[in-house]
């Protein structure tokens, strides 16, 4: 686990995120503890797979077909999502 994505976090919000298997139960914990992940939280959620639309590929099928989503959540937080056209994996 990369450290960038604990700092700031309390011993029981580091071992939730250490229990989830994916990006995606990484980003929801997030959203379900009302927490904002800042941009270099949320590289290190996603591996760094995404520094813009033009570099961004799949993690699991290398795919340049990405799609690109923002959800605004009710405290006026933003969460990015990617997800892949091609083997629809998201992240």
């Amino acid at each position: 686990m990369r450290k960038e994505l604990l700092q700031g976090l309390s011993e029981e919000q580091i071992k939730k995120v250490e229990s989830c298997k994916d990006t995606s139960e990484i980003l929801a914990l997030a959203k379900a503890e009302g927490i904002e992940l800042n941009d270099q939280q949320l590289e290190a959620v996603t591996g760094g797979a995404c520094a813009g639309d033009s570099t961004c590929r799949c993690s699991e099928c290398g795919s340049k077909n990405i799609k690109h989503k923002v959800k605004h959540l009710p405290n006026n937080a933003e969460v990015h999502i990617w997800s892949c056209q091609d083997c629809g994996a998201a992240w």
